[in-house]
């Protein structure tokens, strides 16, 4: 066939109207895939933070609990949780629309995305799997396995995703409201934070606790902390949700605030205590990356430098006032790091936020505008107590079903061998 036939027998081809998905830009595309990735390290990072924290008998269970959340969560997600948060529903939830993702595909999810709708879904998908992740903190050491299985996906679906739908999507009510969340100070730490206080209360303290029990891995903390930090860029800065100016500083602020709440925490223990631990500055700066979470896209870099010096100091002042003042056995201080961290990050949010830094945001408090400062509040009282609220039911009604915690001698023993038959090292 001549090049001319050729060129005849494709003409009606190349006149047929371009597919939806080629306005899609590769380039915001290959970041957000790759943003996708980072966060989704996050979990088993979070898993090895954890863990290494416990004692050595309960590793391998609180690298479970944490590891199980891609399975639960992942699929749950895709089966309805995505379509809850983010279809239009009304202002307090989504439908199901996306049932099973139904129509989510290869095109943008509206006229101004620049990436797949399918690959929207996974990026949020990753906030949704370690969100339920960081309760197990709270609760380390102690929490029945089977109870696990059964309250992270309720808690996935009751708690986590009404509160994404009111913060990221346009039409929810704290969005219309006017509060802003960048990366998940509401929705990720907020919700956790407050759901890890109400586990930590009705879970009980452990059989042993007061007694000393440090961290039986101080390399494994360091990893996790690695990996945790090393994923919150994908977290903030994937936010952006384009590869491009806005990005670069949600990764600037990122660092930065965790940088500076790293040093914070530092001197604060070596003051109080007269010496730095390594195990400290890891903590603190989980809740640097924590509290800037909220406001990565939407501060200058001075400003995430007080932000994150801000969160190194109250975050330390918190998490020794709760082991001093009360007797609330939060086992790795989830409260302290996220409850507060995220709340502080929300109040700052209101603070700084400039429209210098990103102009589909606000100005906040410091900037000559109170509308936001207020919207965040209001936000803070609204998420904290439903996080507390649907913790406390979902807690209860799984109570009817399975033990929560386990029995005195398999705590004794160890979750390791007497829930999983399996151990690291000797213990």
């Amino acid at each position: 066939m001549s090049l001319k036939k050729h060129l005849l027998f494709l003409s009606p081809f190349l006149l047929m109207p371009v597919p939806a998905f080629a306005s899609v830009n590769n380039g915001d595309t290959a970041w957000m895939l790759t943003s996708t990735a980072f966060v989704l390290i996050m979990t088993p990072g979070l898993a090895f933070f954890y863990a290494g924290m416990v004692r050595s008998k309960h590793a391998v269970s609180t690298l479970f609990q944490n590891f199980i959340a891609l399975g639960v969560v992942g699929l749950i997600w895709a089966v309805i949780g995505y379509s809850l948060a983010f279809s239009v529903g009304n202002p307090l939830i989504g439908d199901a629309s996306y049932w099973m993702l139904n129509g989510v595909g290869q095109a943008p999810a509206d006229g101004n995305a620049t990436i797949p709708h399918i690959l929207f879904m996974m990026f949020q998908m990753m906030f949704a799997i370690i969100t339920p992740a960081l309760i197990t903190g709270a609760v380390a050491e102690r929490i029945n396995f089977k109870a696990w299985l059964l309250i992270m996906p309720l808690w996935s679906i009751f708690v986590y995703t009404p509160v994404a739908h009111w913060l990221w999507v346009p039409t929810g009510w704290l969005a219309v409201k006017g509060a802003l969340d960048f990366a998940g100070g509401f929705v990720v730490h907020m919700t956790a934070g407050y759901s890890a206080l109400v586990a930590a209360i009705m879970f009980g303290r452990r059989r042993d606790f007061g007694h000393p029990a440090k961290p039986h891995d101080v390399g494994m903390i360091l990893l996790g902390t690695t990996l945790l930090w090393f994923g919150w860029f994908g977290f903030n800065a994937g936010s952006a949700l384009t590869a491009g100016g806005l990005a670069s500083q949600a990764f600037a602020t990122t660092f930065l605030a965790g940088a500076a709440a790293l040093l914070m925490w530092t001197l604060v223990d070596t003051l109080k205590d007269g010496k730095p631990n390594l195990v400290g500055g890891c903590i603190g700066a989980v809740a640097g990356l924590a509290t800037i979470t909220p406001a990565a896209g939407y501060v200058s870099a001075g400003s995430a430098i007080f932000i994150g010096l801000a969160a190194g100091l109250i975050c330390n002042f918190a998490a020794r006032i709760i082991k001093a003042k009360t007797k609330l056995d939060d086992t790795l201080d989830v409260f302290a790091c996220h409850g507060v961290g995220g709340t502080l990050g929300v109040l700052m949010t209101g603070l700084f936020a400039s429209l210098d830094v990103n102009p589909a945001g606000a100005n906040g408090l410091f900037n000559g505008d109170s509308k936001l400062f207020f919207a965040n509040l209001t936000g803070v009282v609204v998420v904290a107590a439903y996080s507390m609220v649907g913790t406390y039911v979902i807690i209860k009604i799984v109570s009817q079903f399975v033990r929560l915690r386990v029995t005195d001698r398999q705590e004794e023993t160890g979750l390791d061998s007497s829930l999983h038959g399996e151990k690291i090292g000797s213990h």
